[in-house]
């Protein structure tokens, strides 16, 4: 039989629902035969019955009375003008056997009724007519006995299956019932079913993908690799940071693949009720083993696969144990695990356990870097092609105004320049859009309202100039391209750099770069001889500068060639070093940012003139560019590569906030753009 036919022969409830309507309008018409009609005033049954025109009198469960009229009534009421009969007289009319007409009326004290009909009687006795008798009966409604029996044992049905419906995850048929509730909630590509990403949408990541596509051309080629004796990596592990394609080159896996991909999250596996995650990862694998060969994707593997045992009298879960346990059986135990390929996701992996990170679990470690300058560029032009750009616009120029952005940071910088330019009512995205894009994601939303007084402005002119003076004439200091008073974000001003882009960093480059952060409150000390919370910032790059020279890079001569990093983050709640060692780690960073804020002074101080007149320029444009800094200073005998005037790359701000009633000092540093760049 098709299976087109083994659903036309299925038994739907519906026909429950249809077998119970009918019996309820059953069981109603049953109840309900035979006409009757309520009289509104038990005075007039007495009437009637005083003329002799009532007779089969019923007191029914002692609140209700049922009486029938006999032809002399049917007659007096058709021919009765009395408001009072007028329902019967109407029922009488209507009727084909008004005869059968059932007339009643309730009555609320059953004893008191039958006290006047007593008397009734001996009235009708005196004047020699016949007396009216009245039985008692119990009458039985069927249909609403059996409402009153059904309907809280159905309202406790619909809630008992609400509420599992619920724990289960809320979703419909076999997956949704409380007994399904340890399957795989895993999202299967097959048959056709593509996530319509290729390996073409994924720009850079040269050597990333390089080791993803030789795992999908396994699957699609096993003979090449197979004659000579080669496995295929059993899984595969992208590390690197948010927004650098990690889910998206899995994404393009599964759009390429044309086997079975299973996709899903670390969480997926997470649940309220104890062995659901372990149960699930069996589910996961036996449905992968079924469909081998296949590929199981799991994005933020860490929210499972913590080391074990860290931290256990703080954040123990056993339950995320035991569920990592049966992964690493599944991956890698005593059973087979033939033809079936893991694919994860973090960007924590040195909070992973070791167990899941060894060789024959997750073979390969790839690491997804920010893209260089020449990533960047082919990530441009993915995310362009949807915009309609000017002519005049040079990839190559946006690629090197991004240094530290991710392949997410592109896309939203791509996005926030259309937007700016149709705010603008641009026919076209033009090159000042996109450093407008640049300005408003790493800086913020630019402020030219914000109430600032002439001296607070004054103060932040000198403090930015400071920083701007210092790193013109440090060799090492990254290259300035813009400075600004104009309040933006958290930040009440701004001076923005070209950072270069190196892989090593010397001590002289890290000293200047502290030397340059230091300018701006040393301006405010030497022009003002005094100084502001404006250099909160600066202050704590300066710090965490100066420690990780100390006791993490080894670059300093007292404490020797020593580094106290620690790359697994076990040592969190102690220290590595003893007190004196700490003593003496604080007293060499103290020493080293005073040095070089003494350091800034003096070179502040021989340029005092020029720094005052940058400050004066700054105070009446309240934008500069390199241009002006040429002018008064001449050309950096350094500088190899000109920047034009108004290239804007990414910022190093500051936050000079110089009112009364200042905030806390942590809280000026949220969102802080100075923190992106270093």
């Amino acid at each position: 039989m098709s299976e087109q036919g083994k659903k036309k022969n299925q038994f739907s409830i519906y026909w429950i629902y249809g077998i119970i309507a009918v019996t309820i309008i059953v069981l109603q018409l049953y109840v309900s035969t035979g006409s009757k009609v309520t009289v509104k005033y038990p005075s007039t049954f007495f009437y009637m019955a005083e003329q002799g025109y009532v007779y089969d009198v019923s007191l029914v469960n002692k609140v209700r009375i049922d009486f029938k009229i006999n032809e002399k009534g049917i007659e007096y009421a058709k021919n009765s003008s009395d408001t009072q009969l007028s329902k019967i007289k109407d029922a009488v009319t209507k009727s084909n056997a008004p005869k059968t007409i059932v007339y009643q009326f309730d009555v609320v004290d059953a004893g008191n009724f039958e006290t006047q009909l007593n008397e009734l009687n001996q009235q009708l006795k005196l004047e020699g007519k016949p007396s009216i008798q009245m039985d008692s009966k119990e009458e039985i409604n069927y249909f609403a006995n059996i409402i009153s029996f059904l309907l809280p044992i159905v309202i406790l049905i619909v809630i008992w299956m609400f509420v599992m419906r619920r724990m289960s995850g809320g979703g419909g048929g076999g997956g949704g019932q409380i007994f399904n509730i340890g399957k795989s909630k895993a999202q299967v590509y097959e048959k056709g079913k593509t996530t319509n990403v290729t390996f073409k949408d994924v720009a850079g990541l040269q050597g990333a993908k390089e080791e993803i596509v030789e795992i999908v051309d396994f699957l699609k080629t096993p003979k090449k690799y197979t004659e000579l004796g080669a496995k295929i990596p059993k899984g595969a592990l992208l590390v690197g940071p948010p927004g650098t394609g990690k889910t998206l080159l899995a994404k393009a896996v599964a759009g390429e693949a044309k086997v079975p991909f299973f996709s899903l999250s670390g969480s997926d596996f997470v649940e309220m009720f104890v062995g659901v995650g372990a149960s699930r990862v069996r589910d996961l694998f036996k449905q992968a083993k079924e469909k081998a060969p296949s590929i199981i994707f799991i994005d933020e593997i860490d929210a499972i696969g913590r080391a074990r045992g860290k931290n256990n009298g703080f954040s123990s879960n056993d339950e995320r144990e035991n569920t990592l346990n049966q992964l690493l059986t599944e991956m890698d135990g005593f059973g087979t695990n033939s033809g079936v390929i893991i694919l994860a996701a973090t960007n924590r992996a040195d909070v992973l356990d070791s167990a899941l990170m060894r060789a024959g679990r997750f073979d390969r470690q790839i690491y997804v870097d920010m893209p260089d300058i020449n990533e960047r560029k082919e990530i441009f032009q993915v995310h362009l092609k949807p915009l309609k750009l000017d002519k005049e616009m040079d990839i190559d120029f946006l690629s090197k105004q991004t240094p530290g952005f991710s392949g997410a940071d592109i896309a939203n910088l791509c996005n926030e320049a259309a937007l700016i330019a149709a705010r603008k009512g641009k026919p076209a995205v033009e090159k000042q859009d996109f450093l407008d894009a640049v300005d408003r994601i790493v800086g913020g939303l630019e402020k030219k309202n914000k109430i600032i007084t002439k001296e607070e402005k004054k103060a932040i002119a000198f403090h930015e100039a400071g920083h701007a003076t210092i790193s013109w004439l440090l060799e090492y200091a990254s290259p300035l391209v813009k400075v600004t008073i104009v309040p933006r974000g958290q930040s009440l001003g701004a001076a923005w750099y070209l950072p270069e882009e190196r892989s090593l960093t010397t001590t002289e480059q890290i000293l200047d770069e502290m030397c340059s952060a230091l300018g701006g409150r040393a301006a405010e000390r030497l022009i003002f001889d005094k100084i502001s919370t404006g250099a909160l910032s600066d202050l704590e790059k300066v710090t965490k500068q100066a420690y990780a020279m100390v006791s993490i890079y080894g670059l300093n001569e007292r404490v020797g060639n020593i580094s106290f990093y620690d790359s697994q983050g076990r040592d969190s709640f102690t220290k590595p070093y003893s007190d004196d060692t700490a003593r003496v780690i604080d007293e060499e960073v103290k020493k080293l940012v005073e040095e070089q804020y003494q350091r800034a002074l003096s070179l502040l101080a021989e340029n005092k003139d020029k720094l005052s007149l940058l400050a004066e320029k700054l105070l009446a444009k309240e934008v500069i560019f390199k241009d002006d800094l040429i002018e008064i200073f001449g050309k950096r005998p350094w500088d190899v590569e000109e920047i034009t005037p108004t290239e804007v790359a990414s910022a190093e701000t500051e936050v000079p906030n110089t009112e009364e009633n200042a905030p806390q000092e942590e809280s000026s540093t949220q969102n802080d753009p100075d923190q992106v760049n270093h």
